[in-house]
């Protein structure tokens, strides 16, 4: 009987291949105008994969390169960050030992030529100029800098080399010094590698526990999220595992040669954080390893296998689902082929008041889990509910603050602080915890900054001026730190002070009594709106009886 059904199968593969290759041979040599084969190929690649899942794709070899490069850890160019400010490039920082540092190129430097061709006041792409600036390790470019107020133009000749890529962002004390803070960005080749050199700088530094924020990580790597888990959990516990229709179940346990499992956590999570991300903060959960602070995850549940082709193009294919060690399944409802509903949830849920009103979201009483080690209630379908939720704080935003925003005045602007008064920055401040204690922009600087968003057609708005001030002050304060201290970790760690994810993470890690509870008796708001749901739900049934 299985021999018949497998001869089955194959011939209904046959034919619909046949099929397939059929309408290709007649559109390639009967249609009316000429078309390009390798187009129509990639074309029907993609119409086919649109009919599945949200999470299947395909990429021509240039976005595929794009893609994974900032998972692979590192690429070939010449060494700096740099943002465009008046259609000039401006070099924001130059990376440590890199191919620019060593020719001498400055933070503050303006870069108008690359190879004689000039992309200064031409209006040029970010993209067009990473291009021209980025290439094989060990060939050279030729850029033209221009320095402070001398304009004169500066020739600098640079050997591309191998350039390091973080997804570690910042690690550091809090200023309680005792807890250690470590924002990951992705999960891509080094990640693993970061974070434990985070964790030992810190251990070093007295770290009694540790905060782990993942808001906003879009996942990435499966394995580097099961080696990141492995050093929290106990030899033989459960990580992950993955199964489909095609693919048996493959699950993933700790070693147990960890070398931070009694280390006490937190872990930070909003409504960007996915896949991978959720993953980690699954395992974390389940063993009732961690407190999760912040809001509902995404929802991604599903595993893609990459399938090259040979002309560097690629198919992500869906071929499994995820499971956290309860079981969980956190992949949200999707309908196949309706990929704009399903990216519409994030906005469908800010709609509906998710993300602030603990009462406005919805627990199915249908996918109650419980953790392996105190046996306490999780959710399932949707994403990973955190043990604390955390409100966002909308009471400072405006619609001058976001008009400012989508301007890009605000990045401008410090920008342009930062290109004037770079040396007293640096200084009277030594440090970023002595600029942060000791800098604030003056009610000049800031009539200043208003004037700037004047000039790009921002008018001001008293009230709201008044109403986001604050958050204002802040993150330009964040951002001049981050340009002057060549320090990915100076911005997180001055605005910070006023996240309050960061915040309730801390609170709850300082008091032994409502971490333990959390751990063993879950929230206890979270049971009265799933209790509420499920009488709602009841009460639909009987009047629909």
């Amino acid at each position: 009987m299985a021999a018949l059904v497998a001869l089955s199968s194959m011939a209904n593969t046959k034919e619909a291949l046949s099929k397939l290759y059929n309408a290709e041979y007649a559109i390639r040599n009967l249609y009316v105008d000429t078309v390009n084969e390798d187009k129509l190929v990639e074309d029907a690649i993609q119409g086919m994969l649109e009919r599945l899942d949200p999470h299947s794709a395909y990429t021509n070899s240039k976005e595929t390169k794009d893609l994974e490069e900032p998972l692979q850890g590192e690429f070939s160019g010449i060494g700096i960050q740099f943002n465009m400010k008046q259609d000039t490039l401006y070099v924001i920082q130059t990376i440590a030992g890199g191919p620019s540092e060593r020719v001498g190129i400055l933070p503050g430097d303006r870069i108008v030529t690359v190879n004689d061709t000039a992309i200064a006041g031409v209006k040029m792409k970010n993209s067009d100029i990473q291009k021209r600036l980025r290439g094989k390790k060990g060939t050279k470019v030729t850029v033209g800098v221009k320095r402070g107020d001398d304009q004169r133009l500066i020739t600098f000749v640079i050997t591309r080399d191998k350039i390091p890529l973080y997804s570690v962002d910042a690690s550091y004390m809090l200023n309680d010094g005792r807890t250690g803070y470590i924002k990951i960005s992705s999960f891509g080749a080094k990640t693993y590698d970061e974070m434990m050199a985070a964790l030992d700088k810190l251990s070093k530094q007295g770290m009694q526990q540790v905060i782990i924020d993942l808001s906003d990580n879009g996942g990435g790597y499966l394995n580097a999220a099961i080696e990141m888990c492995n050093e929290f959990l106990d030899r033989g516990q459960m990580i992950v595992y993955t199964q489909g229709v095609n693919s048996p179940r493959n699950e993933a346990h700790a070693l147990g040669n960890g070398r931070y499992k009694g280390l006490k956590m937190a872990v930070i999570v909003s409504q960007y954080s996915a896949s991978a991300a959720e993953i980690f903060t699954g395992a974390m959960q389940d063993w009732d390893r961690a407190v999760v602070v912040g809001r509902r995850t995404f929802g991604k549940g599903l595993v893609q296998r990459p399938i090259r082709f040979e002309d560097g193009s690629m198919m992500r294919l869906t071929v499994a689902r995820y499971y956290t060690p309860s079981g969980r399944c956190i992949q949200k409802p999707y309908k196949k082929g309706d990929k704009k509903a399903y990216e519409d949830d994030i906005i469908d849920r800010s709609k509906n008041g998710e993300y602030y009103h603990i009462d406005s979201i919805q627990f199915n009483d249908t996918l109650n889990y419980t953790t392996l080690k105190n046996g306490r209630v999780v959710y399932g379908g949707g994403g990973i509910m955190p043990d604390i939720f955390v409100p966002l704080d909308t009471t400072e935003y405006s619609t001058y603050y976001r008009d400012l925003l989508a301007k890009g005045v605000i990045y401008q602007y410090a920008l342009d602080y930062v290109d004037k008064h770079r040396g007293e920055l640096k200084s009277r401040y030594a440090t970023v915890a002595s600029y942060d204690s000791g800098f604030n922009l003056s009610d000049a600087d800031m009539q200043a900054f208003i004037a700037a968003g004047e000039k790009e057609k921002v008018k001001y708005d008293e009230k709201g001026y008044h109403t986001s001030e604050n958050v204002l002050r802040t993150i330009l304060k964040g951002l001049i730190a981050r340009d002057i201290y060549s320090d990915q970790g100076a911005y997180s760690q001055i605005v910070n002070h006023r996240n309050p994810d960061l915040q309730a993470a801390l609170k709850v890690l300082d008091d032994e009594r409502q971490y333990q509870s959390l751990l063993y008796n879950g929230n206890p708001e979270y049971a009265k709106l799933a209790a509420e749901h499920k009488a709602r739900e009841a009460a639909k049934k009987n009047k629909k009886k």
